[in-house]
């Protein structure tokens, strides 16, 4: 049965949950299962062959049973590159919070893996999954980059270039605290990486252009299967970029994605999940994705264009897609299963709009608290969802881990930021 009663106050409650989460991920060496990788099985994979309807039919039925089957069918566990790339943005936030150089090694080994598994014969550096992905529209190899793991990653580097750079300058003989690195690790460039990713975006996907001014990005560089959430994540790499280089191409390619997306919202302030017949349903973390992205664009690019878009996308995700002002529901209408994803989503979207909302990071901290009480494992890991009358309870890796560490992570430094700025101005 779920409750929504939560404990304590303040993000001080949250520390305790955080370091057996950080514990528990850095334990399994970031390695871990996806609801997705049921054809990394060699049975199952032999089973679906090349035909992408049955080795959709083997994925589901892994991803929705409630035992973990895995250890029997020989799907190991993997580095999955966008889970590396969201630990990249945590440790990237713990080291800013921090400066402790312990979190500045796994930024700079974070960095370097995903340099290296990088897919490859692209216009830029750009990451997909670590399993084969059938899907409703086509059949994505693994290693078939996608523009939401490329944006993800992307934007790991560009938040944590500073960090990078001043690794570079450490002197020699400090350089042993990256024992096992390649010398490539100790010169990476998060802006140069980031900006030949953006290369990908503009070079190797397939872009519907319903006019002059709107786009709208394709998922991987096989398909045509044109998804909001993927569109906008796109967008915010480009536009994050420009802010950083000043290239108008950029800046134009993310309002045209932008404004494609916005023209798409429903007049309740809803997204579907992307423009087919089959893709018109909305869930609590796709939205998410979408309001995040937008208001992110709407920074880069210096504009209040897209404000009234997000502002009605955002009171209509905060008043539908919750239980009580509390509990993600999946979708508006549904509030089963209750899925770690949105929870650690629903954390980062209240972060996000907490600059213009006075209750979102009071939300924020309830919502993570919740999830402590009724999602954390004994062990430190989180559960993958909660259905009516069972509850999964394998740890996904991506799914699950690294959402909630970059959610739990953010939360926290921003909840001892606000703390700070209340204290100085009761102190005025």
């Amino acid at each position: 049965m779920v409750t929504t009663n939560v404990f304590g106050q303040g993000a001080q409650h949250l520390e305790p949950a955080l370091e057996k989460l950080d514990a528990w991920i850095e334990n399994e060496e970031f390695r871990g299962w996806d609801p997705h990788d049921a054809l990394n099985g060699p049975l199952l994979r032999r089973i679906a062959g090349d035909n992408r309807l049955i080795g959709m039919a083997l994925v589901q039925c892994l991803r929705r049973c409630p035992v973990n089957l895995r250890p029997l069918l020989g799907v190991h566990k993997g580095h999955n590159p966008k889970a590396m790339g969201l630990f990249l943005a945590c440790y990237t936030q713990k080291f800013v919070s921090s400066r402790e150089e312990a979190h500045r090694r796994k930024i700079v080994a974070l960095s370097d893996w995903l340099i290296e598994h990088a897919s490859r014969g692209y216009a830029g550096p750009c990451w997909g999954y670590n399993f084969d992905w059938p899907n409703r529209a086509f059949l994505a190899p693994a290693g078939t980059p996608t523009i939401v793991n490329t944006a993800f990653v992307a934007l790991s580097f560009l938040g944590a270039d500073h960090i990078l750079n001043d690794s570079k300058d450490l002197p020699r003989a400090n350089r042993s605290v990256h024992g096992g690195l390649s010398e490539r690790a100790l010169n990476i460039d998060g802006l140069s990486v980031a900006r030949r990713a953006c290369d990908f975006i503009l070079r190797d996907l397939n872009v519907f252009r319903p006019s002059d001014s709107e786009i709208c990005f394709s998922y991987t560089p096989l398909d045509h299967r044109f998804v909001h959430n993927a569109n906008v994540l796109g967008a915010w790499l480009l536009a994050a970029v420009y802010a950083r280089t000043g290239e108008s191409q950029l800046a134009e390619h993310a309002r045209a994605a932008a404004r494609f997306t916005v023209s798409k919202q429903k007049s309740d302030g809803s997204w579907p999940y992307g423009i087919g017949e089959r893709d018109q349903w909305v869930d609590n973390f796709h939205t998410g994705y979408v309001l995040v992205a937008i208001k992110r664009i709407g920074q880069f690019l210096q504009t209040d264009e897209f404000d009234t878009s997000t502002s009605k996308g955002y009171m209509f995700w905060k008043e539908r897609m919750f239980l009580d002002n509390l509990v993600p529901k999946y979708y508006p209408n549904q509030m089963y299963p209750i899925d770690v994803h949105s929870v650690a989503q629903a954390i980062l979207t209240y972060l996000e709009f907490s600059d213009v909302d006075p209750l979102a990071l009071e939300r924020a901290e309830q919502l993570s608290k919740w999830a402590i009480e009724h999602l954390q494992d004994p062990k430190g890991f989180f559960h993958y969802q909660i259905h009516r009358l069972y509850r999964v309870r394998i740890p996904y890796m991506r799914w699950g881990q690294a959402w909630m560490q970059l959610a739990l992570t953010k939360l926290i430094s921003n909840s001892y930021a606000a703390d700070s700025l209340r204290k100085a101005s009761a102190s005025v």
